[in-house]
């Protein structure tokens, strides 16, 4: 199905020319067809010779019905647009030309009408004047007839030319979100509410739950119907009729709209630029707009108040919201000025280049959003929106009517890519920052990164920290158990060390006796750790005085009176072990950081399995200091405690086993 409005001057023969095209009276009220002037929106049909069907809306011509005018032509794809042959040009001409090259049309065809009357001639070549320079004649390609609904004079050869325009007419792709534009509410007893559009792109079907907006109510399409015909479904472009549950009449009026939920941003502020009037006398950007003006899109108009950023540039803000997508044509008209008796009232088309455009603060926000958006494509790129958000949600990306989007960095949110880099430092300066200012802090927690940052989902702070490696860049964080450090803190507390191999423990199996030597050679060196992990100067000495002590006998845990001696309170002692300096044991024991290890090369000299008191002997120490060690084994699997409270140590797989052989 195709879509036609007409458009011309009040008495021209639009309806005239629909009743002899289609047999169908497009007035509908009984006042409109006795005084013979269309006074509201009226609906034919007709199928062409190709097998094509063609809808027409009809609109009135008289310059106190200009809205109902924009209503009807305002979602159609083509327009009729209907010149008398024995007027010619008139003032309601040239504003339905200015709304149709406002509203960008580019698909239609000329008629002139009454060519009985007078002869065409001098109203063609008028009107293919006043047409070339807009949307609707810029290509040349426009087609005019001369025509006459009284003798049937060209009838025929506009069938043929509206056949050629529904060729040439792009078919909307039927998977498009839908927006129905309601220009008709009636009640029909026993069904219930009833509402008609012009459905532009996408598909309704039975049963399909859409949104009433500005009213944002959930209502189900009961039936369908298409030309008066029912249809399981509908795809745009088509005239259709829906049977509406759970709404009535009084809760629907012309204007409003049926749109998929999720699939449109209902907003009531946006950015526009402004295109050149139909007249092109001179740039729109050039003019002083008034504070309110009248914005009609599709069958709706809102009232808007109008600020100018700049050349070009203006942001509306909309008496009730309505549902958008970036790239949408809007009109502009100020209905208080006095009509020009020879180009009607004046009126300006606009492109929305962002539906959620934020706030303007301080001095010169307004100047720098003209320079942002005056560089912008039309219609805008996904690319644009994100620079200027930043950070968008992938629904709310779709919702605004953006295509190709990116991946997301972390759930459903998208980032440009620059304010994404700029964020890593950013995270890193904040991180760096709070291990100068209290170094002996586990970090700093994702929640008090995500405040610093001023991001909207802590998600996005640890996206941050993991993404690096993953886009091939140096870590400058790490993340480690819900709080943020350095890299080189990370790195620090987990160093390389030395292992000793079986080959080179020359103790004899069973001997139950301590190898302290080797013990001693495997610690790690404490001068290179403690320079990476920034401590205190005061912690870092303590913490090497006691690497010292622990470096002959490293069971010997310091009892609480050493630790106060060194100055290792439990903050300096929690430090040193998330710089991978120490490890801390249930009833204060502090042992090296690599005592599972050493406990291992030693208790592995014992028979197996071996008593309690057997690992404190061989290890040299004490029972306060064994016990929470055993314990310590037995939870990370390298001890296996037996129900006679003996232990042994667990079988390692060998080097052929661990790689499957």
């Amino acid at each position: 199905m195709h879509v036609v409005a007409t458009a011309g001057h009040v008495d021209h023969g639009k309806s005239a020319l629909v009743r002899a095209l289609t047999g169908m009276e497009p007035d509908r009220w009984a006042e409109e067809q006795r005084r013979g002037m269309t006074l509201d929106l009226g609906f034919a049909w007709t199928t062409l010779p190709s097998g094509e069907q063609m809808a027409f809306v009809d609109v009135p011509g008289h310059e106190r019905f200009v809205s109902n005018m924009l209503a009807g032509a305002g979602p159609a794809p083509a327009v009729m647009f209907v010149v008398a042959a024995d007027e010619g040009w008139m003032p309601q001409s040239a504003e339905h030309l200015a709304a149709i090259h406002a509203l960008e049309v580019s698909a239609g065809l000329l008629a002139v009408s009454r060519s009985d009357l007078a002869d065409p001639g001098p109203a063609l070549r008028e009107a293919r004047l006043k047409i070339a320079e807009t949307s609707l004649g810029r290509d040349g390609a426009l087609e005019a007839i001369a025509v006459s609904a009284v003798t049937g004079q060209g009838i025929d050869e506009l069938v043929a030319a509206l056949d050629r325009l529904a060729a040439r007419l792009p078919v909307p792709d039927a998977r498009d979100g839908v927006r129905l534009w309601l220009d008709r509410v009636f009640a029909i007893k026993g069904s219930g509410t009833v509402v008609t559009g012009t459905l532009q792109a996408g598909t309704v079907r039975t049963g399909d739950e859409v949104l009433l907006t500005p009213a944002m109510r959930a209502v189900r399409i009961r039936s369908v119907q298409a030309l008066g015909t029912p249809a399981s479904q509908a795809t745009g472009v088509a005239r259709v009729a829906l049977n509406l549950r759970g709404v009535s009449t009084r809760e629907v009026s012309r204007g409003m709209a049926l749109v998929q939920p999720g699939c449109w941003t209902v907003t009531g502020t946006v950015d526009v630029r402004l295109a050149l009037s139909a007249d092109h006398a001179r740039p729109v950007a050039d003019r002083r707009l008034p504070p309110r003006l009248t914005v009609h899109i599709g069958a709706a108009r809102a009232v808007a108040q109008t600020r100018m950023l700049g050349h070009s540039i203006a942001r509306l803000s909309l008496d009730h919201p309505l549902p958008l997508h970036v790239g949408d044509r809007v009109l502009l008209r100020d209905p208080g000025t006095v009509a020009d008796r020879a180009t009607g009232r004046p009126v300006l088309g606009a492109t929305v280049l962002d539906v959620r455009p934020p706030r303007l603060r301080g001095t010169g926000a307004a100047a720098a959003a003209q320079r942002e958006l005056a560089s912008w494509p039309e219609p805008p790129e996904a690319a644009d929106l994100l620079r200027r958000h930043r950070l968008l949600r992938s629904g709310t990306a779709a919702a605004m009517g953006l295509r190709d989007l990116p991946a997301p960095v972390r759930g459903d949110w998208l980032a440009d890519p620059a304010h994404w880099q700029q964020l890593r430092q950013r995270l890193a300066a904040a991180v760096a920052a709070h291990a100068r200012s209290d170094p002996l802090a586990p970090g700093l927690p994702v929640d008090a990164a995500r405040a610093t940052l001023g991001l909207p989902d802590r998600g996005l702070v640890e996206a941050l920290a993991t993404w690096q490696a993953g886009a091939g860049l140096d870590a400058l964080v790490e993340l480690r158990g819900g709080y943020l450090v350095p890299e080189r803190v990370a790195a620090a507390a987990d160093p390389e060390r030395p292992r000793s191999t079986a080959s080179t423990d020359t103790r004899p199996a069973g001997s139950g006796q301590p190898d302290t030597e080797s013990a001693a050679t495997s610690l790690p060196a404490p001068a290179a750790a403690l320079a990476a992990t920034g401590l205190p100067g005061p912690v870092a000495a303590a913490v090497r005085t006691l690497l010292a002590d622990l470096a002959a006998a490293p069971f010997s845990a310091p009892d609480s009176e050493r630790l106060r001696q060194l100055g290792l309170d439990t903050r300096a002692l929690a430090a040193a072990e998330r710089a991978g300096l120490l490890r801390r044991l249930p009833g204060n024991v502090v042992l090296p950081a690599d005592a599972a290890k050493q406990a291992e090369q030693i208790l592995a000299g014992l028979p197996q399995p071996f008593t309690t008191s057997e690992a404190r002997q061989a290890l040299r120490s004490s029972r306060r200091v064994v016990i929470p060690l055993l314990e310590w084994l037995d939870r990370e699997r390298v001890t296996r405690r037996l129900p006679d409270d003996r232990r042994s140590l667990r079988e390692r797989p060998s080097s052929g086993q661990a790689n499957g052989e």
